[in-house]
């Protein structure tokens, strides 16, 4: 142990040193305190991650584990994501909530203190005093010629907004706008990297963030301190400043650098512009910067892969380097009876109805100086699905008033729940409120609020897309009794997957949760049998409940959920399910690699795998639910109701991931709460039974 001890010394030392000579010389204007804080930070970080990276051999055994760079890692001791995760203690509201008797908590940030992460900045509470933009802390001339330089490379959102009023609304509420701001992402992208020795690189986010990638941020920086611009996610220039047909390529994509007057590209060409050009008295634009008049692209180059499949499969066909396939949402539209029937990715996802094909509207693509261009084919820009946003609502949807309003650090300061900017709280307030100094001012207030009711109603909106295109993929048929004697209830549900499209869910599957929650209750009003509930965490109680694993709650054998499962491989044979699998090599740093031999042989890598649990196009899956015999009191009559839910995550994966931290300052326990306050109600059935009469249930 002696011996393992000093490697474990030399490593750490050859590690820190490197980095500590890097943070001082890049923080060379910083005071001493921030330095010796952001050393001791990766110090603690190594410290805590010393028995992920290190093989540790049994008391008494001297000899070294054996090298099969082929087989994953048995699992590490407590701190590893590898076990089944416990709960965080119980004894901060802020962190997730641990069973009664558990020794075994997970990594959480401790209240006043900065957790040990990978990345310092992500999950960091800004202190008081620091919390100032990246544009206050260096010079103010610095900091414009910065953001002018980046606008000059990659046009904002915002600025397309000017021309493209219509198709800035639909993006800035949409999973598109929302992919780079998502703190659950953020994290996992910074937890993998974690397990991974960093060498997962930009894999994940180069999809979220194409222009922050284009621009070299870092991975681990926190949304605070992104470019306005690599914030935007899927931006328009993700998509309009491409070139090229770049195919399978899980998302590096080469955005075509240039200010506004560069051209774009898109489906149609050039003609419209060049009406509007050659009309300079009605639309009063200008391609020459020097020149006055409203800013305008000189050119749109036609550029047909856009509005094909195959431009979508860029991203949403995700494979690892190890060849594990990740995502397969174009694959299994590749295969599907809509491409066989010609039906693109486009028409259900961008038309007139989200998720299924229901044509396109029309109108003016642009509309300059408030004259409307003709008026053509418009595909909605909306991109609904599972996802939802958790923030502030002065962060997002996306508006171009809030964020000249606003800093995103001012609108964190800004207390919506208390009701900041309304009459029952303005005039209830002391003189002496402790309002922060950006929001002291009234109308300030009042401003805000107004601003805030306006993303609220704008959110509400984005559920009711997120809804149908939840509708338009899932349906949930009618009750069927199978047995109402004396003693013996029992019943049976089908789910369809009533798309052509891909399976549902599709995409991440392996952290969608479409589930059943059923309850049947006796004639005096108490439930005598539940499926698809919660634990206190939030979770339902599968195999990765903190809960079910502690003993303190019962497995629930009958949980219909059409998650995925991933499945490692263990070093002595055998699989097991795992949140946030990866392919580990048995060295003293686990790292991310390729396979030895080619995955076409297995059709899969060999030390890990997917279990889909999806539903095919225009398939279904029967449920089977039986009450014990113990739990009838009586003849009845017995309610029994199902509902199918759509969660985005489970909240086992904030468990796997908390240790690193969330952006924005948010802890565990308000991202869990957030999720699981975002499950949609896709479809639901009832019905009314009477043991051993003669009857036929009808679903209500």
């Amino acid at each position: 142990m002696d011996k393992n001890g000093r490697l474990r010394d030399l490593i750490a030392a050859v590690i820190v040193l490197p980095l500590a000579g890097f943070l001082l010389a890049s923080t060379a204007r910083a005071d001493a305190a921030s330095t010796a804080a952001s050393l001791q930070r990766i110090a603690e970080h190594l410290a805590a991650a010393d028995d992920d990276l290190l093989l540790q051999p049994s008391a008494g055994d001297q000899t070294a584990p054996a090298q099969n760079d082929d087989l994953l890692l048995q699992p590490a001791p407590t701190q590893s994501d590898d076990l089944l995760l416990q709960p965080a203690p119980a004894q901060s509201d802020d962190l997730l909530v641990q069973p009664s008797g558990n020794d075994d908590p997970l990594l959480v940030p401790t209240p006043g203190t900065v957790s040990p992460s990978v990345a310092p900045a992500i999950g960091a509470p800004v202190p008081v005093e620091t919390q100032t933009d990246a544009a206050e802390s260096a010079s103010g001339a610095a900091a414009a010629h910065e953001k002018l330089f980046a606008e000059s490379r990659f046009p904002a959102a915002t600025t397309c907004a000017t021309c493209h009023p219509k198709q800035y609304e639909e993006w800035s509420a949409s999973q598109h706008a929302y992919a780079q701001l998502s703190p659950v992402f953020l994290t996992m992208q910074a937890a993998i990297n974690a397990k991974t020795s960093g060498t997962n690189g930009d894999f994940c986010v180069r999809c979220h963030s194409p222009v922050g990638m284009n621009l070299e941020e870092s991975v681990y920086v926190s949304n605070f301190d992104r470019h306005p611009t690599s914030r935007e996610g899927v931006t328009c220039i993700t998509c309009h400043r491409v070139d090229r047909n770049y195919g399978k390529i899980s998302g590096r994509l080469a955005i075509v650098e240039g200010d506004l007057y560069q051209p774009v590209f898109g489906p149609k060409g050039d003609e419209e512009l060049n009406r509007v050009l050659d009309e300079p008295e009605t639309y009063r634009v200008s391609t020459d910067p020097s020149d006055p008049g409203r800013g305008i692209h000189t050119e749109v180059e036609r550029f047909f892969p856009l509005v094909t499949p195959g431009f979508c499969g860029t991203c949403h066909d995700v494979t690892l380097v190890n060849g594990f396939r990740l995502e397969e949402a174009f694959a299994e539209y590749h295969q599907s009876p809509a491409s066989q029937a010609g039906v693109t990715c486009q028409d259900c996802h961008m038309g007139k109805e989200q998720g299924v094909a229901s044509g396109y509207e029309e109108g003016p693509a642009a509309i300059v100086g408030g004259e409307p261009t003709r008026t053509r084919k418009l595909a909605s820009h909306f991109f609904a699905g599972p996802d939802h946003s958790i923030l502030h609502p002065g962060l997002f949807p996306l508006n171009v008033k809030a964020q000249s309003f606003k800093t995103m650090r001012e609108w964190m300061t800004f207390d919506d729940a208390a009701g900041w900017g309304t009459d029952a709280f303005e005039d209830a307030a002391p003189r002496d409120y402790p309002f922060p100094e950006e929001w002291r001012s009234i109308d300030d207030r009042y401003d805000a609020r107004k601003i805030v009711e306006e993303q609220k109603k704008r959110l509400a909106e984005a559920d009711e897309r997120r809804l149908e295109v939840l509708r338009n993929g899932l349906a949930l048929d009618e009750i069927r009794i199978t047995a109402a004697a004396p003693d013996d209830l029992s019943f049976s549900v089908a789910v369809r997957n009533i798309t052509d499209g891909h399976a549902v869910p599709t995409g991440f599957d392996a952290e969608r949760l479409m589930f059943l929650e059923v309850a049947v209750t006796n004639s005096d009003g108490a439930v005598v049998y539940r499926s698809g509930d919660r634990d206190p965490n939030g979770d339902l109680r599968d195999t990765h409940s903190a809960y079910v694993h502690a003993g303190e709650l019962p497995l629930d054998e009958d949980l219909f959920n059409l998650q995925s499962k991933f499945l490692v491989r263990l070093l002595r044979g055998g699989e097991r399910e795992q949140v946030l699998p990866i392919n580990t090599s048995q060295g003293v740093l686990p790292f991310v690699r390729p396979e030895t031999l080619p995955t076409t042989i297995y059709g899969r890598p060999r030390t890990a795998r997917k279990h889909k649990q999806t539903i095919d196009p225009l398939g279904q899956r029967t449920a089977e639910y039986a009450v014990p015999a113990a739990a009838l009191t009586g003849a009845g009559p017995y309610a029994i109701s199902v509902k199918l839910k759509a969660q985005m995550v489970p909240v086992n994966l904030i468990l796997a991931i908390q240790h690193i931290g969330f952006d924005y300052g948010m802890s565990p326990r308000q991202v869990a709460d957030a999720i699981v306050a975002g499950t949609l109600t896709i479809a639901e059935r009832e019905t009314i039974v009477t043991l051993g009469a003669q009857n036929q249930a009808a679903a209500q």
